[in-house]
């Protein structure tokens, strides 16, 4: 095990012992009936893949394709396919991950992880808008949608702010972007 992979061990570790993401994340829930796959699986899952910097979903595939996540997973439980992923994440209950999000904060804040790394006691934040996904068939009522070449699109937008520094960053607060009435949103 080089040491890339031991601080990568240590941080799963703290993860679980310091804010008990692993317990918190079993009570997610979305609207999906008779899942094969626990949302905690999908969520730590896609947990993972932030910790590990993946940039894409086709990344993410790539690495569970090359069995990378099995070692994670019980040797009983198979690793979900992306479409799975996608789907579940589609439905989650967004106010199930804000109070993890929150209650991460608050003990982040408890523990003093956020006094280093200030301007002047002020904490730096970014605030950034990401198109989460893109499909040519709308699937709920708050699909933003737009043209390009005559072919309509339907998609997802968030606003994020999170801390940045040299210490973690933090994601403080997302929020989804909604259809306004008949108005179109074209990008």
């Amino acid at each position: 095990m080089n040491s890339r992979d031991n601080y990568f061990v240590k941080l799963i570790k703290y993860i679980k012992n310091v804010y008990h993401i692993d317990s918190q994340i079993e009570y997610v829930t979305n609207n999906r009936v008779n899942p094969t796959y626990k949302m905690s699986k999908i969520i730590s899952l896609v947990l993972m893949g932030f910790l590990l910097r993946i940039q894409s979903f086709n990344q993410l595939n790539c690495m569970i394709k090359s069995g990378e996540f099995n070692p994670m997973v019980s040797c009983n439980d198979r690793v979900p396919k992306i479409d799975t992923i996608r789907s579940s994440l589609k439905t989650v209950n967004i106010n199930c991950l804000r109070s993890i999000n929150s209650s991460i904060i608050k003990k982040a804040v408890r523990n003093k992880v956020l006094d280093e790394g200030t301007i002047d006691g002020y904490t730096v934040a970014a605030i950034d808008g990401t198109r989460l996904f893109r499909t040519e068939k709308t699937h709920c009522s708050d699909c933003l949608h737009t043209s390009n070449n005559g072919k309509q699109y339907y998609y997802h937008e968030c606003s994020v702010m999170s801390l940045i520094g040299d210490n973690a960053n933090l994601v403080v607060d997302c929020e989804m972007a909604r259809r306004r009435g008949n108005d179109k949103k074209t990008s």
